[in-house]
């Protein structure tokens, strides 16, 4: 039972982005000047916050996992829906709670972002509009990391909200296309299916270059030939070879390529802005 139950939590909470946003959060945490504790705590909270959206996203899923015939925890049977219940509780309890301690405008920034992150499970994942959860909550990580880091917020921050609106556009887009198939077989609409495999993925292709194109000339412009700068270069590499990975064929390499180069451009950028004296 074990061997069984253990495999499927791990999937259950969504193991690549959640490790993927915590990461993040821990390095610019870093980057605002966090003590390693402090930059820590706030990874886990995140951490934590994302297990339980993605718990709560299995949940809501079964149904229609079942009827695609999906090998996920819940439809197989190696996770109870009772045990996924308690660790989605669980984690979010966790998360908040870990989030408060790094003050409360912390604890109300990571508020928003879970039920952001809810929103998105409960109610719109299905549907035409499951972009904007990503639009709205990719711009509250940085906010939330150097917040919870530091009590203030840089004017300059703000600036990152427009480009990490289109980085969460494109993202959604490029989640999507990865269970287009899959969404397909079950009946389920999404932002892919509404726009069409073709369209969509010129359209997250556009978003994505756009803001890799703006975070790598402001960083050039701004800070120079530093390792910031050349860092956000390094990310909106990554992100145009996951673009070309998704026009290849394959969808879900090409979604986890996006994101893990959107993560390292938010800290290269990040980094150039520090560097530049803006934040």
């Amino acid at each position: 039972m074990v061997s069984r139950l253990l495999p499927g939590l791990v999937r259950l909470v969504h193991p690549f982005p959640s490790a993927l946003d915590a990461g993040i959060t821990l390095v610019l945490a870093l980057l605002a000047g966090a003590p390693a504790g402090r930059a820590v705590l706030l990874a886990v909270a995140m951490l934590a916050i994302q297990f339980s959206i993605g718990a709560v996203n299995d949940l809501s899923d079964a149904p229609a996992d079942a009827l695609a015939g999906r090998s996920k925890p819940l439809v197989d049977g190696r996770v109870p829906a009772r045990i996924a219940v308690v660790v989605a509780v669980a984690a979010g309890t966790a998360g908040i709670t870990l989030s408060a301690l790094a003050g409360l405008f912390a604890a109300l920034i990571a508020l928003a972002g879970y039920g952001i992150g809810l929103a998105y499970d409960l109610r719109l994942k299905a549907t035409a509009w499951s972009w904007l959860p990503y639009a709205a909550g990719i711009p509250l990580l940085p906010v939330f990391a150097w917040v919870g880091a530091t009590g203030r917020l840089p004017g300059p921050m703000l600036a990152l909200a427009g480009p990490g609106v289109l980085a969460g556009a494109a993202l959604a887009i490029a989640n999507a296309l990865a269970d287009a198939e899959r969404d397909a077989a079950s009946g389920t609409a999404t932002i892919a299916r509404a726009l069409g495999q073709a369209r969509a993925l010129r359209l997250g292709a556009l978003l994505s270059l756009s803001v890799g194109g703006i975070a790598a000339l402001s960083a050039v412009v701004l800070a120079g030939p530093i390792p910031g700068t050349w860092l956000t270069c390094a990310g909106a590499a990554a992100m145009a070879g996951g673009i070309w990975i998704g026009f290849r064929g394959h969808l879900q390499r090409g979604w986890e390529v996006q994101a893990v180069g959107l993560g390292i451009l938010a800290a290269g950028w990040v980094a150039s802005l520090a560097a530049a004296g803006l934040v």
